[in-house]
């Protein structure tokens, strides 16, 4: 057992996300390396403080490039917004340090394409965070479909579907401009990356994108929205398989609209993380009068279960997906070997996002 400092730049929401997964892996899955929270750096000396009494950080500053090269922090988190991402990986990268990035990986296609090209070039360890493709349940669901258990996979539908814009009275904030924090930068990069995941490269697409609320009370009067809320659209797999993918922060009703159904020739599977410790299972067998979808129950059988609870149905939440990429990225320093998804798979959810947007502007489809 060795420690190793990690800095974590952004303390907000997934700041603290990372700062409690970094605290609590050891423990969980016995980890080689055993993180150490070094520093943490916020857009503030008074907030980042903030941050460093909270989740017991040894120091803080207002300054990220303090952090990336200050010698105890062997390991870089990025948790802040989508428009620092590049600058601070190339320059992590360029002292010789593993950088864990939080989705999407850069604020559009040219910051990905030179993000994965700095990584490359560094050989350090690298990975996109896409915690919700860790659930147990979809891990299994990842499994039983490369096994063949369902079949042939013809028909793939995946949402992202949330609430938290759907008011059209709520103030607007920062996620009413820019494209990497509309819709298509902020929930459709999980599910395309679950689609990746679980079916494959995506091929061609036909994309729609809209913004259904075009202003947004402000201090001053109407705020106009300049991103998106909602998008979708049809595709073809590399494999054969159709696809419907959809997104959208203004589901009404919808919390945690992470959803997918996948068919094939023998068998189904359907998920919903708003009910994320069960997977729904059909297989064509048996007699016609007993087949049905049947709830699968996520326990200690299912990957990644058995180091939080040993009792099946007991459950993992959010915070584990979190944990469980932390483990990932401790095992990818300490040996060397890269792990699910690196920033090249970040790069191929980025091509995906940038061919939904290229289609919905012309109304064509478009190859990837």
């Amino acid at each position: 057992m060795r420690d190793i400092g990690i800095g974590i730049v952004g303390g907000g929401y997934m700041g603290k996300a990372h700062a409690v997964a970094m605290s609590s892996v050891g423990a969980v899955f016995d980890t080689v390396l055993r993180p150490r929270l070094e520093m943490v750096a916020a857009t503030s000396d008074a907030s980042a403080e903030r941050y460093r009494r909270a989740y017991g950080f040894r120091r803080a500053t207002a300054d990220w490039r303090a952090l990336v090269g200050d010698p105890l922090v062997q390991a870089v988190v990025i948790a802040s917004t989508q428009d620092t991402h590049r600058a601070i990986a190339e320059a992590a990268f360029a002292q010789g340090k593993p950088v864990f990035c939080e989705k999407p990986l850069g604020a559009n296609l040219d910051d990905s394409l030179a993000m994965v090209a700095a990584a490359e070039t560094s050989g350090c360890t690298n990975m996109v965070g896409f915690n919700y493709i860790r659930t147990p349940a979809s891990q299994y669901a990842r499994a039983l479909v490369a096994s063949g258990e369902i079949g042939t996979v013809t028909w793939f539908r995946g949402e992202h579907t949330e609430d938290f814009d759907s008011n059209p009275e709520k103030p607007a904030t920062w996620r009413s401009h820019g494209a990497a924090n509309g819709t298509m930068g902020d929930l459709a990069p999980h599910m395309i990356n679950a689609a990746l995941a679980l079916i494959g490269p995506i091929a061609r697409l036909t994309a729609d994108i809209a913004t259904v609320h075009k202003t947004r009370p402000g201090p001053d009067g109407p705020v106009a929205v300049t991103n998106d809320d909602i998008g979708q659209f049809l595709c073809r797999f590399e494999n054969g398989a159709m696809g419907h993918l959809s997104f959208s922060r203004v589901a009404t009703g919808r919390k945690m609209g992470y959803a997918y159904e996948i068919t094939g020739t023998r068998g189904a599977i359907r998920f919903d993380q708003e009910d994320q410790n069960a997977l729904w299972l059909y297989k064509a067998e048996g007699p016609e009068a007993q087949r049905g979808f049947r709830k699968i129950l996520t326990g200690p059988a299912h990957p990644d279960f058995l180091p939080f609870s040993q009792g099946p149905a007991h459950g993992t939440g959010y915070q584990d997906q979190i944990i469980i990429e932390a483990r990932d990225f401790l095992c990818a320093i300490e040996t060397g070997t890269p792990v699910w998804p690196t920033f090249r798979d970040g790069l191929e959810v980025m091509r995906v996002v940038t061919a939904a947007f290229a289609s919905a502007s012309t109304g064509q489809w478009v190859n990837l």
